[in-house]
């Protein structure tokens, strides 16, 4: 009986942890529900229950009529696919029977998230914003400007986050500068004819795309609560972004988007 409490124990700590990097690394509420009970079922349990919230997860296993509850607080750890595939392949694995409980915990100690270079990073997003530039009839020399002007920002943005700055604040900064940087080169008699659809794509890096869907799937998949709050982090960060924006076109007297 001590045993099988012990196991019990031990899977349901594996459980809880398998969520918990599923949901601070960005995943949808029905894939950490989904995953934390694969693996229990996988380890033995014969049922798991969670509860997901979004800075918070409590989880349950059963077995033989045995309950035992684990709750985990949640820290956003940023939107990171790596680790959400990673611990996929543990939970199959396990599912496969390749795994035990102390090559698990061994394989979830040793996940770290993979993160690009930063360089490559800046390079990626400023191509990417010039890219819609030009798709959107920006012109060449727009895209130029965009390039510039997105590239400086992300590398803001990357600073501000490596200082732990607050994410709503680390919005607004980066949304201003973007703006103060594109709105400053179209008054360059050189770019005076380019459109201003330059200083629009300069802040598309701030989109907080992947949030807001994960939102709507939440609440499509009955998790509502969740959902709104991802809702409402989005939200906030796109009102900051705005304010960003805001700030910059009045204090530098900057002409609107066209």
């Amino acid at each position: 009986m001590q045993a099988d409490r012990s196991t019990q124990r031990a899977a349901t700590r594996l459980c809880i942890q398998c969520g918990l990097f599923l949901l601070q690394h960005g995943a949808e509420s029905a894939l950490v529900e989904e995953l934390s009970t694969r693996l229990g079922v996988a380890l033995g349990m014969d049922s798991v229950e969670s509860a997901i919230s979004s800075n918070a997860i409590v989880l349950t296993t059963i077995k033989d009529g045995q309950c035992l509850t684990s709750t985990r607080k949640n820290h956003d750890r940023g939107i990171n696919m790596h680790v959400v595939t990673e611990v996929q392949h543990i939970v199959i694995m396990a599912e496969h029977k390749l795994l035990d409980l102390k090559d698990i915990e061994k394989r979830f100690n040793h996940i770290k998230p993979l993160r690009y270079p930063r360089w490559l990073v800046v390079l990626m997003v400023g191509l990417s914003c010039a890219c819609f530039c030009k798709l959107n009839n920006g012109g060449w020399d727009g895209a130029a400007i965009t390039f510039f002007a997105s590239s400086i920002a992300m590398y803001v943005r990357q600073l501000l986050t490596h200082r732990q700055m607050h994410p709503q604040i680390n919005f607004c900064i980066t949304a201003f500068v973007a703006t103060t940087v594109s709105g400053l080169l179209l008054r360059i008699p050189q770019f005076a004819n380019t459109s201003t659809v330059a200083m629009a794509a300069s802040v598309l890096l701030l989109v907080p795309g992947f949030p807001l869907i994960n939102a709507v799937a939440d609440m499509f998949k009955g998790h509502i609560n969740t959902g709104l709050a991802r809702w409402a982090i989005a939200s906030l960060l796109t009102l900051a972004t705005c304010l960003g924006v805001v700030m910059a076109m009045t204090l530098w007297g900057l002409r609107g988007w066209a």
